[in-house]
């Protein structure tokens, strides 16, 4: 069952632009975990696999009326003490979500986290979907595939933080279908239990799209990648089990991400409906 979790923060002290990149983002997550599971924070520390999370850029809680569109991937100044701000996690396997039980049960206002030099503290977890934070949600695969609909042709995304494919040695900032949904299936394959193989690929096509490139210079090493809405629509005849399993992999988008660094904060996708 995969899970997008919004943990509400607050800064005890200023939080400075190079400790607001995506390593020290990853860092913090596996102090969490290991809060809790010395052992599964260290196998997530080292595993080169795909994990089963991701991470979004820490957000300034009233920086945007909607959140829906983009969100800020790179800060170039400080975010203040007593700043409200979030940060979303999201687990793509149950297990995950299990072993970090005694996290969410026994969150303390009071224990302070790090990230860089900054103390900050959770003040609360959302885990449902909410108005006024999109973000928020958990949905069994099942729901998930057993929901999506065997009608609608029409796949709209909004790409809310830099997204970039790795294609061989170099990195494809085109969001093609193949780089998009095979993305998507990949990692619905390994962590659902509910194999899709009728995705109908070749009746995929881009019908509008509005995206640029964006890069980031203090991120890490420099990120290239693409941002913005971009349309893909099913034409042809098609059988409606494939139409089936595509808006089941478009509405996993929001958990799992897609392309490069989804667990440093890039990546971050969303379904427009």
């Amino acid at each position: 069952m995969p899970h997008s979790l919004i943990l509400n923060l607050t800064p005890q002290s200023p939080i400075y632009s190079n400790f607001l990149t995506g390593r020290h983002y990853h860092a913090l997550f596996l102090n969490l975990v290991s809060s809790v599971d010395r052992k599964l924070g260290d196998y997530l520390h080292e595993s080169n696999a795909d994990k089963a999370f991701t991470l979004s850029p820490l957000q300034v809680q009233h920086r945007h009326k909607n959140q829906s569109y983009t969100l800020q991937y790179a800060h170039q100044n400080p975010i203040s003490a007593g700043t409200s701000c979030w940060w979303r996690v999201s687990l793509l396997d149950d297990n995950l979500f299990s072993q970090l039980t005694p996290l969410w049960l026994n969150l303390n206002p009071e224990q302070p986290w790090h990230l860089g030099s900054a103390n900050l503290y959770i003040t609360s977890i959302q885990g449902t979907s909410q108005s006024t934070q999109p973000w928020a949600n958990a949905c069994s695969y099942t729901q998930l595939y057993e929901q999506a609909s065997e009608q609608e042709r029409t796949f709209n995304f909004i790409f809310s933080t830099p997204v970039a494919f790795r294609q061989g040695g170099f990195d494809n900032l085109l969001p093609t279908r193949e780089s998009v949904f095979n993305s998507l299936l990949n990692r619905w394959n390994k962590y659902s239990g509910i194999e899709l193989n009728n995705i109908p690929l070749e009746a995929i096509y881009p019908s509008a799209f509005n995206i640029n490139t964006e890069v980031i210079s203090n991120y890490e090493n420099k990120f290239i990648g693409c941002l913005g809405e971009i349309s893909y629509r099913i034409l042809g005849n098609v059988e409606t089990i494939g139409i089936k399993q595509v808006n089941a992999l478009a509405n996993f988008a929001l958990y799992a991400g897609i392309g490069r660094k989804t667990t440093m904060g890039m990546g971050m996708v969303r379904r427009k409906l």
